[in-house]
C-alpha cells in the first residue's frame, strides 16, 4: 500500500487502495485507524495460526524485514523483539514495513483480535528504501545485512522494480547461508515483474482477496504460492506505544508476509530442513488451484500453513514441478487425525459382520443345491 501525504492519497488509503507510486519520501508518515476491534481478520482466519501454536510459535527464529523500517513504537511488538544494531531501521514513516512486521509476528493481546503468524519470532527491520521502485544495489545490501545477522527467514516487504547482479549475488549469497528468501509478486503493470521476487530461488508470492481470487498484476513461471493481500488488518505506525492497527489494507506485496511468517513457523518446528528444502514443504502443501496445475498468479497455489508445518514428508521430497512417479510420489500427511468415534467403530464392525454373514450364506446354499442335484451322493467316490 502507498502511503503519502496529499489528503486524496489518505481517502485511497482508508479504502485500502493504492496511491500512486512517487519517487520522493512522503511528506507526511502514516497514521493508525484505530485499535482494531472487529472478527478475527479474514486472512488470518485462513492462514489459522493458533491451530499451529500448540505445535511452534516461531521461537528462536529471525525474520528480517526489508522494505521501509518497522516503527517499534507499536505497543504489540513485545520488547526487544524488534533487534536492533547496524544496518537496521525501528522507525517507519511509509508504514508497509510495519504492516508486513506485524503479520509476520504481532503479539496476541486482549485489545485485539489481529495477531501475527509467529509471536515467538524476532524481527530484523532494515530500510532500504523509502519509496516503491527502490534500487536493487541498495536493496542487495539490505540482504546481505540481513545474510549477516543470520536470519533465516527474509521477507523482502517491498521489491525493487528492476534487477541487477548485484541483487542476484546477494540472494544466492543468502540461500548459500540456509535463509528462505521471500519476496511479493507486487508489479503494478502487465507483463512486468519485480525483483529479487522473480529471481531463481526465491519464493515468490502471490496474492488473493477474500473469494480466492489473484488481485495482483504480475505473473509468471516464477510465483510459487499465494496468500492474503485484500482487505487486510495489522499493525500501524505512528502508534506511539499503543495497540494500533491500519484496516482495511489492500497491497499484493503484504501477502508475502503471510508466507514469511509461516516458513518461521516451519524451520522452528523442523530444524533439520535447509531454507530450499522448506521452500519446497511450502510449495508441495499448498491448495492447488482450480487447474490442478502450476497458475502464473497462484502459482502452486494458496498457501496451508498446519499442512506445512504438521505434514510427514521426507526432507528431500521434490518439489511440486518435479513429482516423481505416482507409484513413489509421497503422500502429503497433516498431523493428528482424529480418532473414529464409537459409534462408527461399532457400525463399521456390524456391516463387516454383515458382509461376511452374506458371504458364508451364499456358500452354503450353492452347497445344498449342488448336493440335492447329485441325490445327496458325496462328490467324489472311492474305487
Amino acid at each position: 500500500m502507498r502511503f503519502a501525504a496529499a489528503s486524496a492519497v489518505a481517502g485511497l488509503l482508508a479504502l485500502g487502495l493504492p496511491a500512486a507510486a512517487s519517487a520522493a519520501p512522503p511528506a507526511q508518515c502514516a497514521n493508525p485507524s484505530g485499535t482494531y476491534g472487529g472478527a478475527v481478520p479474514w486472512g488470518q482466519r485462513l492462514i489459522d495460526p493458533a491451530r499451529i501454536w500448540p505445535l511452534t510459535r516461531g521461537d528462536g527464529q529471525l525474520v528480517a524485514v526489508i522494505g521501509t523500517g518497522v516503527d517499534a513504537q507499536n505497543g504489540q511488538f513485545a520488547p526487544g523483539q524488534l533487534e536492533g544494531g547496524a544496518g537496521t531501521e525501528r522507525s517507519d514513516c511509509d508504514g508497509r514495513g510495519t504492516i508486513a512486521a506485524g503479520i509476520v509476528a504481532a503479539q496476541p493481546d486482549p485489545s485485539t483480535t489481529f495477531a501475527g503468524v509467529a509471536p515467538g519470532a524476532h524481527l530484523l527491520p532494515i530500510r532500504y528504501t523509502a519509496s516503491d521502485g527502490g534500487d536493487p544495489g541498495a536493496l542487495a545490501g539490505a540482504i546481505d545485512t540481513a545474510a549477516d545477522r543470520h536470519a533465516s527467514v527474509i521477507l523482502v516487504a517491498v521489491p525493487a522494480a528492476s534487477d541487477s547482479p548485484a541483487l542476484s549475488d546477494a540472494v544466492s549469497r543468502a540461500r548459500s547461508r540456509g535463509a528462505v528468501v521471500v519476496s511479493a509478486a507486487s508489479a503494478t503493470q502487465q507483463g512486468a515483474r519485480t525483483y529479487p521476487t522473480a529471481t531463481s530461488g526465491v519464493l515468490a508470492v502471490g496474492s488473493v482477496n477474500p473469494a480466492g481470487e489473484p488481485v495482483q498484476t504480475e505473473a509468471g513461471d516464477h510465483v510459487g504460492v499465494a496468500a492474503p493481500g485484500a482487505e487486510l488488518v495489522s499493525t500501524s505506525a505512528g502508534a506511539g506505544g499503543t495497540v494500533a492497527h491500519r484496516w482495511p489494507v489492500t497491497d499484493p506485496g503484504l501477502a508475502a508476509a503471510y508466507v514469511a511468517g509461516v516458513a518461521a513457523l516451519v524451520r522452528a518446528y523442523h530444524p533439520e530442513l535447509s531454507g530450499d528444502q522448506v521452500v519446497t514443504r511450502l510449495t508441495l502443501t499448498a491448495h492447488r488451484p482450480p487447474t490442478g496445475t502450476h497458475d502464473p498468479r497462484l502459482g502452486w497455489g494458496v498457501l496451508d500453513a498446519y499442512a506445512a508445518v504438521s505434514s510427514t514428508l521426507p526432507a528431500d521430497v521434490p518439489g511440486p514441478g518435479a513429482v516423481p512417479p505416482p507409484a513413489t510420489a509421497p503422500a502429503v500427511l497433516p498431523a493428528a487425525a482424529p480418532a473414529p468415534r464409537p459409534s462408527d467403530v461399532t457400525a463399521g464392525t456390524i456391516a463387516l459382520a454383515g458382509v461376511v454373514l452374506a458371504a458364508a450364506a451364499g456358500v452354503t446354499v450353492a452347497a445344498v443345491r449342488r448336493a440335492r442335484r447329485r441325490g445327496w451322493r458325496p462328490s467324489r467316490f472311492t474305487p
